[in-house]
């Protein structure tokens, strides 16, 4: 394991529970842990994009904020559902987030996971073509962004511009170079993974996959993460791949983490249903003493695969808080597994 990040899916909530009680405080908040976990050594600050409801959205304005208070750590998507998505636009915002971070995007896009409305894209006005479903609708709008982040030209210019043009067909701007090489596919099966190898995108697996074998998680996740390095080196491309598993890793250090996380009661894989025929499973949580911890997180196969480690986040319980999080596993587990 080489790189460390953390994952907010940014809910909020009006509970009197909740530290994040309005879309104002979760954005602020995002923010702030951000500049936070940069302090502390973190290498990642990733965010989820969830339409129609309590939480994060429209991920660009944050990535940049972000970017501008920020100088090192990487700031990410994970992942942005590409059903939503009009590519020639977020082409333009996020060359505008990544150039304004530096370069240091490290975008996840997918189709999609479970909604809260019923085909909520189609109020975005897309629609799959006559032969898609709407997972095809997902990979045809990734394939268009990835294009656009090549850079060329494909747009003929006026020939009467109100600004003079550079010669040739015109491209989006603003246009970040290495953009392009920094984009990953989150997916939920082993086929995405191996098409996400041969256009080139790294691979995001969550704490959610397709359950193709009924093995638990991490084994499934670890033949995946295989699969997909085999399609890359047979795709030939001229750099390294990068893949990136999600966690809920807490660390028990003290009585007020003992309350909140020392009966976890998900410390197995689950097992349910996406929609009638999809059996999705769903990872366990780590909740122990640092030394179990390690020792638990060893036998992790996808772990031990990846080379980013997502550490998703309770964000409604504060800045504070989560910083804590952080703190006790740099402290007391990363080194045991190899960080740094």
């Amino acid at each position: 394991m080489k790189k460390i990040g953390f994952l907010s899916f940014g809910h909020w909530s009006a509970s009197s529970h909740s530290q994040a009680r309005s879309a104002s405080d979760v954005l602020q908040q995002s923010i702030d842990l951000a500049v936070e976990a940069e302090r502390l050594g973190l290498d990642g600050a990733y965010f989820r994009v969830h339409h129609f409801a309590r939480q994060l959205a429209s991920p660009f304005p944050l990535l940049a904020a972000v970017g501008a208070r920020t100088k090192k750590i990487e700031i990410g998507t994970a992942v942005i559902d590409m059903r939503y998505e009009n590519p020639h636009y977020m082409a333009e915002d996020a060359g505008a987030a990544d150039l304004i971070a530096g370069s240091r995007l490290q975008l996840g896009i997918s189709r999609g996971s479970p909604e809260q409305v019923i085909d909520g894209w189609r109020h975005f006005g897309y629609q799959p073509k006559d032969d898609e479903d709407d997972a095809a609708l997902g990979r045809r709008h990734a394939e268009t962004f990835l294009d656009l982040l090549s850079g060329k030209g494909f747009a003929k210019p006026n020939p009467r511009p109100m600004f003079p043009n550079p010669p040739g067909l015109l491209r989006l701007e603003p246009f970040s170079e290495s953009l392009r090489e920094r984009i990953w596919w989150g997916s939920a099966t082993n086929a995405t993974a191996v098409w996400a190898a041969k256009l080139g995108m790294n691979l995001q697996s969550s704490t959610l996959k397709f359950d193709e074998t009924g093995e638990p998680l991490h084994i499934q996740q670890a033949k995946q993460i295989r699969a997909f390095r085999v399609a890359w080196a047979e795709a030939g491309h001229n750099r390294p791949a990068r893949v990136s598993v999600s966690r809920r890793i807490f660390p028990v250090m003290n009585d007020l983490d003992r309350a909140y996380f020392g009966s976890d009661g998900e410390q197995s894989d689950q097992i349910g249903y996406l929609d009638a025929t999809t059996r999705a499973i769903f990872g366990r949580s780590y909740a122990a003493e640092p030394d179990a911890l390690i020792g638990q997180l060893k036998k992790d196969e996808a772990i031990a695969e990846a080379d980013t480690l997502l550490l998703t986040i309770p964000n409604q319980l504060g800045v504070e808080y989560n910083v804590h999080i952080l703190t006790s596993l740099l402290t007391h587990v990363a080194p045991g597994l190899g960080w740094r």
